[in-house]
């Protein structure tokens, strides 16, 4: 990375060697291409894993989405910048280990996980193939910036799910406690509610561990539901356009509630609809991240960002979108079905945000406008809705039957 000025703000970042984990998927490959756009030379990693796990559930991504390759030359024609591609699995030790040696990367964007709670809690299976993908992928990350690139920048994109639902406002990463007349700050306790969000858990120790032992640099960022379809380069052309998933393993609340609004679905809300999360936009991450890669962590130090811009219950997005779908002339349902999850139907949540505000965060905040643009985007696409993919078969109690549960809130 570039030396600091006299003053320790960092020089122009333009021209960073970035290499993103997961650079096909719905955040990477748009992650990709604002970099891109940047002038940075960027390379991708992907095994491809999100359309293998939708063909082996006979499921799919609402837009249609090119191959890596036909991205790739379309973004090439389009944008005169070319991204350079690598078709492997980060569990490969060896596999990463030559792509970093090859790339030298100064900053490595980490989006290559198995990135869904209900499709962590299937099957003992899908548990451990998570587990594996998830824990095991970083790590050989982590060996691999040490032996090859130790002063490059690692942003890995984490969870707000792995603090879980504390009765204590949520701190971004670390809290000072006193205990018996001592006091340390530590990082924040922890309670995931999935096998998912636990592996996300492991991440982040094992990160927080390579910073301390080996002097490297990352930015943790614990990112809440991400909504939206639309950035500003996959709207430069059709090819370019980004997955959408509204399916009961990959689809997130809000894209799903606005998928079930405008093919007359009800909106299946869950419980009382009390639960509570952050939120934000598909462009407020790619500013997230990129704030985050020009303004880089310090060596030996591992630093947490909550990247999240507004807070909702499932109950106040159902209402969000109902009355946005009915001013577009939807005949929008609300219903409320059996929680599958395994979490309280209310509960306190207020979770700090202020670091990326800081460095200059300008949020895209959700209303009437963006829900109606998101409405009459995937009308567009309505004609390629699997409605069966919707509701979900997986319940965190295996002891009850779920064949006619609602989706759950968080992917």
């Amino acid at each position: 990375l570039r030396a600091p000025t006299a003053t320790g703000a960092w020089g122009t970042l333009a021209g960073m060697r970035i290499l993103i984990l997961g650079g096909d998927g719905y955040l990477g490959w748009p992650t990709a291409m604002r970099f891109s756009a940047r002038g940075h030379e960027v390379s991708i990693v992907d095994n491809f894993s999100r359309r293998r796990w939708h063909l082996e559930h006979s499921t799919d991504s609402l837009t249609p989405i090119r191959s890596l390759q036909e991205r790739v030359d379309a973004w090439r024609e389009v944008s005169g910048h070319d991204i350079k591609t690598y078709v492997g699995s980060i569990e490969d030790g060896e596999f990463l280990d030559s792509v970093i040696a090859e790339v030298l990367p100064e900053a490595v964007v980490h989006y290559g996980e198995q990135p869904s709670a209900p499709y962590s809690m299937k099957s003992r299976k899908t548990a451990v193939e998570t587990q594996y993908t998830n824990v095991i992928g970083t790590l050989n990350l982590l060996f691999a910036m040490r032996d090859h690139v130790p002063d490059c920048h690692l942003v890995k994109l984490g969870t707000m799910g792995e603090y879980g639902t504390p009765n204590i406002d949520i701190e971004e990463g670390f809290i000072e406690i006193e205990h018996k007349g001592r006091k340390d700050t530590l990082p924040f306790p922890k309670v995931p509610g999935s096998l998912y969000h636990l592996s996300k858990v492991h991440d982040s120790h094992n990160i927080h561990f390579a910073c301390r032992t080996w002097g490297l640099r990352a930015t943790d960022l614990n990112q809440g539901v991400v909504y939206g379809i639309e950035t500003e380069e996959t709207a430069q052309d059709e090819r370019l356009v980004t997955r959408f998933d509204y399916d009961q393993y990959f689809g997130t609340v809000l894209n799903r509630f606005c998928v079930q609004a405008v093919i007359g679905h009800p909106l299946t809300v869950y419980g009382e609809g009390g639960q509570t999360r952050g939120f934000l936009n598909i462009r407020d991450t790619l500013q997230c991240v990129e704030l985050a890669v020009n303004n880089p962590a310090d060596l030996g130090e591992f630093r947490v960002f909550n990247q999240f811009t507004e807070q909702f219950s499932v109950r106040e997005l159902a209402e969000l979108v109902q009355r946005a779908g009915t001013e577009l002339g939807y005949d929008v349902e609300v219903r409320h079905f059996p929680n599958p999850r395994v979490e309280a139907e209310s509960h306190y949540y207020n979770a700090a945000n202020t670091k990326l505000r800081d460095l200059g965060l300008k949020p895209h905040y959700l209303g009437d406008e963006l829900l109606r643009s998101i409405l009459k985007t995937i009308e567009r696409y309505k004609d390629r809705v699997i409605e069966r993919a919707i509701l979900p078969t997986t319940k965190w109690n295996p002891g009850e039957l779920v064949a006619e549960m609602p989706a759950a809130s968080e992917g």
